[in-house]
């Protein structure tokens, strides 16, 4: 038998072990950078809606590359959301909507609890629409004309003469604005504010109108139901006689338009002492932003069936392969701010 050339063989060995490990510390570095947020557990927030989903499934992507051990998205009526990121249970939302969820934010703990920095996404309006069938055949263009019987009958379908209003889910902040109006402007003797779930409210109106009779509602922008019901096509806003707003202010749009809620930004809000302890995910916070258009044809494809979690998913990843060089920039922007 040959003898073994043991110094030749220990030299193999540690060429081999030198070659796959390369230089630790150099890698470790490298890791660290790219991935500031490894270890740190992070859970987001979303309405019940649907489509508020896939603008939060972009920036829960985002975490996961800065390196975040990110939690399901978990899915709870604001209000209980607002207080759940207060305590720390959930650290974000990117569906804040500003002004109109100003009162839930302060009411929660306001800038003492959160941190709220950028627009992730600007321009969503809403208001009220009839079809526009309707508001031909009898001039009508403002809420202030559901005042008089005749025309609030136009829209009642309980059979107590007053006009009914597809309005905003309990717990929405939607529902103080439409609440305030009807008492302001002298409505209620004429209009009945409906409520329930929206999914399920609008659904029936959308049949109505398909069955040819009269539908009044309200809604926002971006939401797929202007995809459906498309104002200046099939339905027309309605007009309010002056700003009237819970939190006084002024609903006058740029074009002079007034429909009695302001333009409002998609804001992502995140507990304070999270995004203190973790600078990263707070840059993250403050220079994320999205076109409008690009929720509202996400929100089409939800309409037309595409409306799983794994197709809204697909759909996020889509849009992050579309805008890659935008969102490198945002993490770029982050990971600038580790320590």
């Amino acid at each position: 038998m040959k003898s073994i050339r043991w110094p030749l063989v220990l030299s193999i060995l540690m060429s081999s072990v030198l070659v796959g490990c390369g230089d630790p510390s150099g890698d470790a570095s490298s890791a660290n950078a790219s991935k500031p947020g490894a270890g740190v557990k992070v859970t987001g927030f979303h309405s019940p809606i649907a489509e508020e989903k896939f603008q939060t499934v972009v920036i829960q992507r985002a975490l996961e590359e800065l390196g975040y051990d990110v939690q399901p998205i978990q899915e709870v009526d604001y209000s209980a959301g607002y207080t759940a990121i207060a305590q720390n249970d959930i650290q974000w939302t990117a569906v804040s909507w500003d002004p109109l969820h100003n009162q839930m934010y302060e009411n929660s703990g306001g800038e003492e609890k959160f941190v709220k920095k950028g627009h992730y996404i600007t321009g969503a309006a809403q208001g009220y629409l009839i079809d526009q069938v309707t508001a031909e055949k009898h001039n009508i263009k403002t809420i202030n004309d559901l005042k008089k019987p005749e025309i609030a009958k136009l829209f009642d379908y309980t059979g107590d003469g007053k006009a009914d209003l597809t309005g905003c889910q309990p717990g929405w902040g939607c529902e103080k604005v439409i609440n305030h109006q009807l008492d302001n402007f002298g409505l209620r003797d004429t209009v009945n504010h409906v409520q329930g779930s929206y999914a399920a409210i609008i659904g029936d109106t959308i049949q109505r109108y398909k069955a040819g009779n009269p539908i009044l509602y309200y809604t926002w922008t971006p939401y797929w139901v202007s995809g459906v019901l498309v104002p200046g096509v099939d339905v027309v806003w309605l007009e309010v006689e002056r700003s009237e707003h819970p939190q006084g202010i002024d609903t006058q749009l740029s074009n002079g338009k007034n429909y009695g809620f302001s333009v409002n930004s998609e804001r992502i809000v995140a507990n304070k002492a999270f995004t203190d302890a973790n600078p990263v995910a707070g840059k993250l916070f403050e220079v994320a932003q999205m076109g409008i258009n690009a929720i509202s044809a996400q929100n089409r494809l939800i309409s037309e069936g595409e409306n799983t979690v794994a197709d809204v998913e697909r759909h996020a990843d889509n849009w992050i392969k579309k805008n890659r060089s935008d969102f490198d920039k945002w993490l770029t922007a982050a990971r600038a701010v580790a320590n």
